[in-house]
């Protein structure tokens, strides 16, 4: 999934920051273990009077439970983490733990709650040997080994083999690990944790609550303290009034929010519809639909395949009346979806019921993906072998998944999966009743326009106009989007932020942005192409949102911010190399375009070893999820959100438009 579904919503733009307990923290403490990363040799003088972050002036009642504890029971100050051993930033978290044992010692204890995300395919494994480990005494150690190895970005360095030779390195009973693993209670434990960060709306990772007080997404260690000094005034009050030390935490928390607060109520959000090709792709379903439901989809997500009973039930109850089609959409960081997506695609040459049994298998196996298993489905649907093979490494397949990719964006089908049920966009793995609603209310609309004589072959255009009409657009396939003006404007700040073009140009682009994320890389030539056309006229901003799923968003976001810091210029020379040779991204590859670009190194190097930027990239991440910018690329063009990696006429849409409107003022 992408930014339009929950997961990426609360996901994507995770974040950071975390804490560190040590040895001194008591008998039933521990070590968080060896530094992930060397410490930084002369930190930046923090910022005055660091503001204390969004939401941390609400308590919530969080429940301890039986999860792993690291420090005195006693503590001042309870944190509890909601973790993901494969999440990037989390495992960068391991710095700040480090500076608040530091500085707090013993007044702060941590509790480790599991949250493996889907995205991340080894998490989960991970969290179940953690749990196993921890029945044997020994979780913190685990963690440790978890957390270093992730660190080191391998792309295997959480696989099971990996996984368990640790368990073996730290002594375990290797007998009754593995049956621990296994266990229902171990993946029982995982679900709870789950659920209870769900209730208290902590759905991304890390995600920490301090004596019951929110602190989410991607914070430095100031804004950690901020809310940890206030809640050691907390607990110090309320120890003066003579509550004992080990009822404290309860005390602290005992009147707290068993969830967030309801949010106001607000109107419907008004239908969105796209004028979607359907293209010639596999289809199943009717041969003469009323209802054409347009896929886009990815063998390795896990929410398409949740969705799959959902479609098969669509079209057991509207077998005569809806077809539908596949489009792929295989996603960057799903590293078997590509494969697959090929392998279906060489199926699909042999006939389309070929594909569609290629299709069931793969999803009712979709834990097997390899190539090896590929092969083997394609045996079991009689396809001719040698042929499959050939089409499947053959350019013509490939492009045919560029197309439908590239088509994707175009439409705003920024998430799998993605459908259009006759141009009417619903997003996500949706129940059965969700479709029946528009299924229904499409069908109704099919049956009066074929009694007003609309031919069969002209009924999917004749509804896709309809719907689009209603929604109050005017798309085109793959064009410029809503009529301007029509969608509402956000008051987006620019800051202090890297940009080009002259200040008081009449129409400012601030660009949400990662240098990992593929689709920021298609944006580059169009943003490209508008400084070009609209020279002088615009104004271009950049904001750093990295992704949670991209190991290498962030050290290049640090990197191109400290090149910042030597001037404007330079980061623009940076970030130009960056999207260039994205596939490149690694620290070798920073210093080398650091040299190239001129940049005082030794300067560039300190500013880069001492995450100077961090603050100025935490802002604007928070920022950005503030304004609904939590995937990349997102835009505002004077306000105006655009999503995705757009064509050049989608900008042009607005920037003409607010172009026309300035003059119309004067």
């Amino acid at each position: 999934m992408k930014s339009n579904w929950n997961v990426f919503i609360a996901v994507c733009v995770g974040a950071v920051a975390g804490f560190a307990v040590g040895q001194h923290m008591g008998s039933k403490g521990g070590s968080l273990g060896t530094p992930l990363r060397n410490a930084p040799q002369a930190a930046p003088a923090p910022a005055p009077a660091p503001a204390a972050p969004p939401g941390s002036d609400q308590i919530f009642k969080v429940a301890l439970g039986d999860a792993p504890q690291l420090g005195s029971p006693d503590a001042k100050v309870t944190i509890v983490e909601w973790s993901d051993f494969q999440c990037p930033f989390c495992s960068r978290a391991v710095d700040t733990l480090r500076e608040i044992e530091k500085n707090y010692g013993a007044d702060v204890r941590l509790v480790f709650k599991q949250n493996p995300l889907p995205m991340h395919p080894d998490a989960p494994y991970a969290a179940k040997a953690s749990i196993a480990a921890h029945r044997q005494g020994k979780f913190w150690q685990m963690h440790d080994k978890l957390f270093e190895a992730a660190a080191s970005r391998q792309p295997d360095a959480l696989k099971q083999d990996k996984v368990d030779a640790m368990a073996r390195d730290l002594g375990l009973d290797m007998e009754r690990y593995q049956r621990d693993v296994s266990s229902p209670e171990t993946a029982q434990v995982i679900r709870d944790d789950q659920a209870q960060a769900a209730k208290l709306g902590a759905g991304g990772t890390p995600h920490f609550f301090i004596n019951g007080a929110r602190v989410s997404g991607a914070m430095p260690y100031d804004s950690f303290k901020v809310v940890i000094d206030a809640q050691l005034k907390r607990a110090n009050a309320a120890l003066a009034t003579g509550v004992a030390k080990k009822d404290l935490y309860e005390f602290l928390v005992k009147d707290g929010m068993a969830s967030p607060p309801a949010p106001p109520p607000q109107a419907a959000p008004q239908p969105q519809a796209r004028n979607v090709d359907p293209g010639d792709g596999p289809w199943i379903g009717s041969r003469k639909p009323k209802v054409t439901i347009v896929e886009w989809s990815d063998f390795q997500c896990p929410f398409c395949a949740r969705v799959e009973p959902t479609l098969k039930q669509v079209l057991d109850t509207y077998k005569d009346d809806v077809r539908i089609v596949w489009r792929n959409e295989p996603l960057s960081f799903h590293q078997n979806a590509m494969p697959a997506a090929k392998a279906a695609m060489a199926a699909a040459r042999q006939g389309n019921e070929k594909f569609w049994k290629m299709h069931g298998l793969m999803f009712s196996h979709q834990n097997e993906l390899s190539e090896a298993k590929y092969e083997e489905w394609a045996k079991q649907s009689g396809l001719d072998v040698a042929r499959w093979r050939k089409d499947k490494e053959s350019p013509e397949v490939a492009a045919l998944i560029a197309k439908d990719n590239s088509y994707a964006q175009s439409v705003g089908a920024d998430g799998t999966p993605s459908f259009f049920i006759n141009g009417r966009f619903v997003s996500g793995a949706m129940p059965f009743d969700t479709f029946k609603g528009v299924i229904d209310e499409q069908i109704r609309k099919a049956d009066e326009l074929l009694k007003k004589g609309v031919k069969q072959e002209a009924l999917y255009q004749a509804l896709v106009d309809e719907n689009v009409k209603a929604a109050g657009g005017a798309l085109l396939v793959g064009g410029p989007g809503p009529a301007p003006g029509a969608e509402p404007k956000f008051e987006v700040q620019a800051g202090n932020a890297p940009a080009k073009g002259p200040k008081n140009a009449p129409v400012t682009i601030v660009e949400w942005s990662d240098f990992q994320c593929p689709f920021c890389s298609r944006a580059q030539p169009t943003l490209q192409q508008i400084m070009k056309e609209y020279q002088g006229k615009v104004r271009l901003v950049w904001k750093n949102q990295p992704l949670s799923f991209h190991p290498n968003a962030m050290p290049a976001a640090e990197a191109a911010m400290a090149a910042y810091e030597q001037g404007n210029d330079k980061f623009w020379a940076m970030h130009d190399r960056f999207f260039e040779k994205q596939n490149q991204l690694s620290p070798a590859y920073y210093e080398q375009v650091a040299r190239e670009i001129g940049l005082d190194v030794p300067k560039w190097k300190a500013a880069v070893e001492s995450r100077s930027s961090q603050a100025a990239i935490q802002g604007d991440m928070s920022a950005g999820n503030a304004l609904g910018a939590n995937g990349t690329p997102t835009f505002f063009i004077n306000g105006r959100k655009l999503v995705g990696a757009m064509p050049f006429e989608s900008f042009k849409a607005v920037i003409d438009a607010e172009l026309s409107s300035r003059v119309a003022k004067k």
